[in-house]
This record gives C-alpha cells, structure tokens and sequence, in this order.
C-alpha cells in the first residue's frame, strides 16, 4: 500500500483536501500546479509569508551552528528574542522591562499552560476563563476553553477553572466576588479567534485590569493569536494601553517555525524557581533565529502597513454583497455572512485560488500573512466575492 495521509496519520484532523508542495510570498502551491492566496497564513502563523530570504538565511545559519543545546546550557538566540519581548512589551519603560521575564515553549496550548501554572503557584486556586474562549487542547489549556463541545471527551479536566460571560463586566465582578481572596487569575483573549473573530467591548480589558488591581488577581493575556503584529500593534492589548500581569504568545512569532512564550512581569516573572517548569525544545535555538528575524521586521513602519491594508481589506470586503458583517482588528477579520455557507467556501476556495477558514458556520476567518499588499488585498476580493456567490 502506497503510503498517504490516511494510512499513516491518526484521523483527529481528517483528510485534508489539499496537498501542499510547494510556497511563495502570500502564495501556496499544490500538487495539481495550481496557485492558492493564502488568506490564512497557517492560521496567523506565517506572518512574513512563505520564504522570506531573511529568515530562511538565518533558520540556516543557525542550523549549521547547532540546532538544539536544551535548557541545561545558554543559548544567545534565546536570549536576544528575550530581550526583544520584554522590550516590545515594556514600550520603552525600563523599570518595567527590569522586573519582566520570559519562559518559552513550543505552542500557544503550552504557553497557556505555563500560565495555568504561574495561576496555581500564586496559592490561590480559582481562575476565570470566559465562555467561548480558546487557550489550547492539552488539558490544562482545555481546562480554561469555555467550548464545551472541545471539554466533553476529556473530562474530568483540571479543577478551579470557572466561566464568565466574554465582555460583561458585571457579571465578572460577581463571579470575583463569591471568593475573591481564592481568585487566581482571570484570562481573556482581546480577540475570540475560534470562536469568530470576537472582539471584546470598548474598555472591557481595562475594567478587567481595575479588576484585578482591586483583588490582587494576576490579568492574563492570550495573544497567541492577536499577538506579534497581527491586529497593528505589536500585542493586541497594546490598543487598549493596559498592562496585563502574564501575556502568552505563538503563532506568529517564529515565522512558521514552532515556538510559545509566556511573558511575565512584577510578582508573576518570578513565581517559577529552578525546577518548577520546563521543556526540552523551549528556546530552540533555530526556532529562536527565526523569531529574531520576525521581531526585526517588524517594525513601526511594518506595523502601521498591517495597519493600512487591514483597513484596506476590512472596507472593501464590507461592501461584498453577501457579506453582512466585519469583525477584528488589523490583519485578523471575521466576516459575517447573510447565509451559513462559511464551511462550504471553504470546501469550494481550492476552486478560486483562496485559503480562508471558518470557525462558525457563517463565519469566514481572514488571517492572511501580515506582508500582503494593496494588490494582494484587491486579489482577495475579487475571488472571495466570486467564491461567495457560488455558495449563496
């Protein structure tokens, strides 16, 4: 039997109905020869797109040197895109960027992991999670998704994590208020991304902020797929100006390559001692050499370019007739369409030259890589307006 994905690979994905061969820009190739916009970028993972010579130049050099040393030893790619973190996230405070650390992994669910963790070592046990959030699939990160239909199949899950309604203040202070001296950790995403492009209420991350100061909560951000430039700011909360106490990250911080982080600050950076977490591939040197490449790129003249073609998509995919609605920020949008045909664009995007996603049934998620242009953007509309009219 020839080998294929179905007779070597486990069937929790199903069988894809492409096969990739080959990428370039914000364009991936199948084994047919046929040419995809990719409006997905590897689900907001590929934020330089396919190729760029930078990062391909320094993925290799790294490897040539050593492409893995573990913890037990420092590592200067590590450390570098540390320090380029802190100083994303510090914004130029250096008291702040003094008191902040960083501890990486592998994945977005490992990073929420990490900060699961950092909740526990606080003493406390209850952490608040919203409904309809999404931090992950290993257990501890299920614990916190608010999906039940994701939970159900692996219960029981961790104890101690609670749900509130996403973007109601009120009924979070209640919720605080049954224990509020029990009370870990709240975590939000600023941006519901599987659930359907969601972003939170004007000023909800600031009153959760208030919050927590008020009851010495630790405010943990998920930015594993808002963050590293995808909603124009470096970190989606940065649009709010709050500062949360832990923020996670992936995706697009290593440029396709595999790497997480959890970044802390103040009592939380140094709630980990030796020995209390780690993993082996954490700070993998060749993962590193891509993330510095990625933070190098972008910068402010690269984010506010995000900025612009975000825009630029948002306005005139809002004037697609079967388009109802455009949720999101930046480079990260969900539209909203007249009639619940999201899974069967989809099924149909192969047919006119798109990659696109759907979290919800008329949801159509755009995560396109953050290097698309104003000609790509006109692309995109031109065949998601003929992709949506096939299936309306």
């Amino acid at each position: 039997m020839k080998p294929d994905w179905g007779n070597t690979l486990m069937d929790n994905y199903g069988t894809p109905a492409l096969k990739l061969v080959d990428a370039h820009g914000c364009y991936v190739v199948d084994d047919q020869g046929r040419e995809h916009l990719d409006l997905l970028a590897g689900i907001a993972v590929n934020s330089l797109g396919y190729g760029h010579p930078a990062l391909v130049e320094a993925v290799h050099r790294q490897v040539a040197s050593f492409a893995h040393v573990s913890n037990l030893f420092q590592s200067q790619p590590v450390i570098d895109v540390a320090a380029g973190l802190i100083d994303r996230f510090a914004a130029g405070d250096a008291s702040l960027a003094a008191e902040t650390r960083v501890f990486f992994c592998n994945s977005g669910a490992e990073a929420n992991e990490a900060a699961f963790k950092l909740a526990r070592l606080t003493g406390k046990r209850r952490i608040l999670a919203a409904h309809h959030g999404f931090h992950g699939r290993t257990m501890g990160s299920l614990a916190m998704t608010g999906q039940p239909d994701k939970r159900r199949a692996f219960e029981p899950l961790p104890s101690g994590v609670e749900f509130y309604e996403y973007g109601d203040i009120e009924f979070l202070r209640t919720l605080v208020a049954q224990d509020p001296t029990d009370t870990a950790a709240i975590i939000l995403e600023p941006i519901q991304g599987e659930t359907g492009v969601i972003p939170a209420p004007d000023g909800f991350l600031a009153d959760v902020r208030k919050l927590c100061d008020e009851h010495d909560i630790l405010f943990v951000v998920d930015e594993v797929q808002t963050g590293v430039g995808r909603t124009g700011t470096f970190f989606a909360h940065q649009h709010d100006h709050v500062l949360p106490d832990v923020v996670t990250m992936a995706k697009g911080l290593g440029g396709g390559l595999p790497i997480g982080a959890c970044l802390a600050h103040g009592r939380a950076a140094g709630l980990f001692g030796p020995g209390s977490h780690g993993t082996t591939f954490g700070g993998n040197p060749v993962a590193c050499a891509a993330a510095k490449v990625v933070l190098a790129e972008l910068d402010d003249a690269f984010l506010q370019q995000v900025r612009r073609n975000g825009e630029l998509l948002a306005e005139r995919v809002a004037q697609l007739p079967t388009v109802m609605q455009v949720r999101g920020r930046g480079l990260m949008l969900g539209l909203v369409l007249r009639e619940p045909v999201a899974k069967q664009a989809v099924a149909k995007a192969a047919e006119f030259g798109v990659i696109i996603n759907a979290p919800a049934e008329d949801v159509v998620r755009l995560t396109p890589p953050l290097i698309i242009s104003a000609a790509e953007v006109d692309l995109a509309i031109e065949r998601l307006g003929r992709l949506f009219e096939a299936v309306s």
